[in-house]
């Protein structure tokens, strides 16, 4: 598959515009982050665009998503094991599997929920622009646990001990991918 392909993918699986925007986020950072850890940019990028290809069949089913997106993209035939394995990794705890054991498994679970507290962020800003989000903004928000609320920093943080990357450093990564592809993001 390529990475037009999986963008296709995405838009025939998804309805959700937001949902859609996510997981081109999700595509964008997990690309920066082959290049700052040294893994396949294509590769990262399509496990980063797929991984919620199957979120609005099982939002309500934890313990089914990214299973559903597996199996769903197996039967095609469209992705390496290595995709497909980073995709269960992003859900590993409600799946109750092993830890990732790759540093493309463990990015993707560290930037996942990032992406949107980024873009939440961008949305209380009076420009309304990731071109306003700075790591300054972000790190402020960061310590207030009532904003964005839903987004597990616990998991954002783990990026320093799995992958040695500083949390300032992984936020700034993900941050700048985004702004790179404001335009396809919409903001």
């Amino acid at each position: 598959m390529t990475r037009q392909e999986a963008k296709v993918y995405i838009d025939n699986h998804l309805e959700n515009n937001n949902l859609r925007k996510h997981c081109y986020a999700v595509g964008f950072v997990m690309e920066a982050l082959a290049e700052r850890l040294g893994g396949n940019a294509d590769d990262w990028y399509i496990a980063g665009i797929l991984h919620d290809a199957d979120f609005e069949k099982t939002k309500e089913a934890p313990k089914e998503h990214a299973k559903v997106a597996v199996e769903m993209l197996r039967e095609e035939g469209l992705v390496s094991e290595e995709i497909l394995a980073a995709i269960l990794d992003h859900n590993y705890e409600n799946l109750e599997l092993p830890e990732p054991k790759t540093p493309m498994g463990w990015s993707l679970f560290c930037c996942d929920h990032l992406t949107g507290f980024i873009v939440a962020v961008a949305l209380v800003r009076p420009e309304r622009t990731l071109a306003a989000v700075t790591l300054e903004s972000l790190m402020k928000k960061w310590n207030q646990s009532a904003f964005a609320a839903g987004t597990n920093r616990n998991h954002i943080s783990m990026c320093e001990e799995k992958l040695g990357i500083p949390l300032s450093e992984f936020i700034t990564i993900s941050l700048t991918a985004m702004q790179t592809h404001h335009t396809d993001l919409g903001l």
